[in-house]
Parts: C-alpha cells; structure tokens; sequence
C-alpha cells in the first residue's frame, strides 16, 4: 500500500478579485442608500467561501471541506465522477447519492488519479 502526502484542490486564491470588484459594485447601493449597508457581507461571505472550498483526496478516500463542515468518503464507496459544464464534479456515491467535489474539474483529474493510486483513471493518457 502506497500512502504519500494528500492532494488538496483549492479555489483559486485570484478569485478574492472578483469579489472585491463586487464589493466596489456594492459600495454604489450602500453608499446611496445606506439601509442597504448589510449586502456588504456578500462579499465577506463569498471569501469565506474561497478560502474554506476544497477537496483533499489522499490514498484511502476523498475529504470535502465546504463552509460549515466536511464530509470524508472512502474511495470505495465512489462509483464514479460525473461533469457538467461549468460546474465542479460530483462523485456518485454506490448508495445513489451525490457528493459535490469543490474545486475538482475535468483538468485536476491527474492529480486525483495520483492520489487514488489509480482508482480514478487519467483520461490525458
């Protein structure tokens, strides 16, 4: 059995940019009408949101970090990945259920296949 350092996939910290564009573009309501003061924590929710998202995935399964928690999956309980344009995975879960993977797309697939010791296949070869 092969253990090595988990794979952790993140968002990526240039995100934090857009998010202070929208906090500029806030900052017209909010100033105009200060009533309006509490949008301000969209962006401050959007951050928390940047940094806490991710998907650590190591020899025996698969920990997804959201922002009020986490869940860890054992690569067997995995049936397989599923993709939808523009949007993170899923892992299919043998129970029917599915489990959202922050962070992984199609292109952070080869560092899941090394994590998985090949239990996810690397479609680039």
């Amino acid at each position: 059995m092969v253990t090595g350092s988990p794979v952790v996939i993140r968002v990526s910290p240039i995100a934090h940019l857009a998010v202070g564009f929208a906090t500029l573009g806030l900052l017209i309501p909010v100033l105009a009408w200060p009533p309006s003061a509490p949008l301000l924590l969209i962006p401050v929710l959007l951050s928390a949101l940047i940094i806490r998202l991710r998907t650590v995935a190591d020899h025996d399964g698969v920990t997804v970090r959201t922002l009020l928690g986490s869940k860890t999956v054992r690569w067997d309980d995995i049936d397989g990945l599923r993709f939808h344009r523009g949007s993170w995975a899923r892992a299919r879960l043998r129970d029917g259920t599915e489990l959202r993977l922050p962070a992984v797309t199609f292109s952070t697939l080869p560092q899941l296949t090394e994590a998985s010791s090949g239990r996810v296949p690397n479609p680039y070869r």
